[in-house]
């Protein structure tokens, strides 16, 4: 392993893990990999702050910076609040959750998990209806508040990652189906190849969770979307 690798964890480890992607990176730890690179300078983290910047800079040896402005503003700790009366139940703001401290269900109405919302204000850009507004609170955000947000986050980018596959995997076995690609004697398709009941079974069961997938990654490519235009509203 490179030193640069064995840094990363000690840099991260150093981040506030808000997972705000302020840093121009998708999160916490691609942000420790890029300054452990040399690719990123260590003063791009608004939530972290002065401190942040100082612990960074005795860990690599670089000189203390103030805080990039580009990159926003280091405030109070702010958390998510939804308007009850305006939410619509649309999902978006649970989806673009990277610590997953919003609950809800389609059509349901949402709220945020007021001890877990790392304030990274990333659910607010996705609302269509504009009904959740970042509040000031008087708490700190503590190490444990960023170690159990870094868990959260790994927990949700395993999960996303999963979908992600399962909709590929049905994608391929329906189109082994429909071009019957099955290698077993049974019924024969239209192309005049063979597949089994099993086999027919089996596609049928991973197109219908192939699709929950892909509905789920259309919402995910949505925010992603919208978080993008965010960022750029952000900075310019």
């Amino acid at each position: 392993m490179s030193f640069a690798a064995a840094l990363v964890p000690a840099i991260d480890a150093l981040l506030p893990q808000t997972q705000c992607t302020r840093c121009g990176y998708a999160g916490c730890a691609p942000y420790a990999a890029a300054i452990a690179r040399g690719d990123a300078d260590i003063n791009r983290c608004p939530p972290g702050g002065p401190d942040t910047i100082a612990r960074l800079a005795a860990l690599t040896g670089r000189a203390v910076q103030p805080l990039d402005p580009s990159c926003g503003e280091h405030a109070p700790l702010r958390i998510a609040v939804i308007d009850a009366e305006r939410c619509i139940g649309c999902t978006l703001c649970i989806a673009a959750c990277p610590v997953d401290a919003i609950v809800g269900a389609a059509k349901r109405l949402h709220g945020v998990l007021s001890t877990l919302c790392s304030g990274c204000d990333l659910c607010v850009p996705p609302c269509p209806v504009d009904c959740i507004e970042m509040v000031t609170v008087e708490r700190a955000w503590t190490v444990d508040d960023a170690i159990a947000a870094r868990l959260r986050h790994e927990r949700r980018n395993a999960r996303v990652a999963r979908a992600e596959r399962i909709a590929l995997r049905g994608q391929r076995r329906q189109a082994d189906v429909h071009g019957g690609a099955g290698p077993d004697a049974g019924a024969t398709n239209a192309a005049g190849a063979t597949t089994t009941p099993a086999d027919a079974s089996a596609g049928a069961c991973d197109a219908r969770n192939g699709a929950s997938a892909e509905a789920a990654s259309a919402r995910r490519a949505a925010v992603a979307a919208a978080l993008e235009r965010a960022r750029a509203r952000r900075h310019a």
